[in-house]
């Protein structure tokens, strides 16, 4: 066992509590060592227990999983997986958990999931939080980095398309190359891996950060100056002609990569239509999704950015490109934004 991940599961739901501890311990490398009704008794098991991951229901009775996270954050910080509703409150407090500390988010198991699917992606999540380590690398730079946003000036960006791929620790990070970029920067598609309805919410959060409108997409929305465009969960997002411009084409398909939507299935769209005109990102996440999508981009003429190790959440999405010769520069994710404008003029 002292090889294995120590998992306490704090959940409201006595049911809930009972699945997650039957499947999670069915993986190897995973043990639950302890479960939680509320924030008072996984207080006490996180104290007396030392568990290295949490995974969290945050709509709960006595204190809110929101507060918790907070006191946790502050005093005991631990690698934390949100499991929550798909109502639209569950989905802005899972964004809110994201933004505090919280380094994924799942779906609470219901009637469109099968408990077997929840379990395995949580596993895999639990995998990938803890060996990323705690707390995130690479965070400490976050007020300097606010401070230069007043610096971005305006750029010519007629024809351009920047994609953006992300998994794990990617709500975090897409909002730290988003927020300082200049409102008239070229059309921006983003591919984040999370679950449909909550995608929604993150996009709603992060139009309230940027000078960039930022919306989830929707099937035809056109790709224009100024604008940000997010994946909806579980459907595939690809960049298609519009006559002199582009839109996007949204839609359900085979998972790629375990995974819909798919960076990989964006950026070979962008690949095959932008070609030269194009600035590729992918950031932090585990797995492979992308890396292939970027190599394609990269062959097309593209620019390829990759986030480096230290800054990551999870090193692995960037490292996968790398590893196969998709990068043309690495960089702290909080030198992504600047890195990304010096590539157009300005005006």
């Amino acid at each position: 066992m002292s090889n294995e991940i120590k998992v306490l599961v704090v959940d409201n739901s006595a049911v809930v509590r009972k699945v997650f501890k039957e499947q999670l311990s069915r993986h190897p490398g995973i043990t639950v060592i302890a479960t939680a009704p509320d924030p008072y008794i996984a207080r006490e098991k996180i104290v007396k227990l030392k568990p290295d991951v949490v995974t969290l229901d945050i709509e709960m009775p006595r204190m809110d999983g929101i507060t918790f996270l907070k006191k946790l954050m502050r005093y005991y910080p631990l690698p934390v997986i949100i499991v929550s509703s798909l109502s639209t409150k569950g989905s802005h407090l899972a964004m809110e958990a994201l933004a505090i500390g919280a380094l994924d988010v799942m779906t609470r198991p219901n009637d469109a999931y099968s408990v077997g699917d929840v379990s395995m992606q949580l596993a895999e999540k639990i995998k990938a939080v803890h060996a990323a380590g705690f707390p995130r690398r690479g965070q400490q730079q976050n007020s300097t980095y606010q401070k230069r946003t007043a610096s971005m000036v305006p750029y010519k960006t007629a024809n351009k398309i920047i994609a953006i791929g992300a998994s794990t620790g990617g709500a975090e990070a897409i909002k730290n190359v988003l927020t300082p970029m200049p409102k008239n920067m070229p059309g921006i598609v983003v591919v984040q891996h999370m679950p449909a309805h909550f995608t929604k919410a993150f996009a709603g959060r992060l139009n309230e950060l940027c000078q960039m409108r930022v919306k989830e997409a929707i099937n035809g929305d056109p790709v224009t100056n100024g604008n940000v465009l997010i994946a909806p969960g579980n459907y595939h997002m690809l960049l298609k002609r519009r006559g002199a411009g582009y839109c996007v084409a949204v839609k359900t398909g085979p998972l790629v990569h375990y995974q819909r939507p798919a960076v990989d299935i964006l950026f070979r769209s962008v690949a095959r239509l932008v070609g030269a005109n194009a600035v590729g990102i992918i950031l932090t996440g585990m797995g492979k999704d992308g890396a292939q999508g970027l190599l394609e981009m990269k062959k097309a003429g593209a620019v390829t950015i990759a986030q480096d190790e230290k800054s990551s959440v999870v090193y692995g999405m960037p490292k996968e490109a790398q590893l196969i010769g998709a990068v043309d520069y690495v960089e702290n994710i909080h030198n992504i934004a600047a890195k990304t404008c010096s590539f157009f003029k300005p005006l």
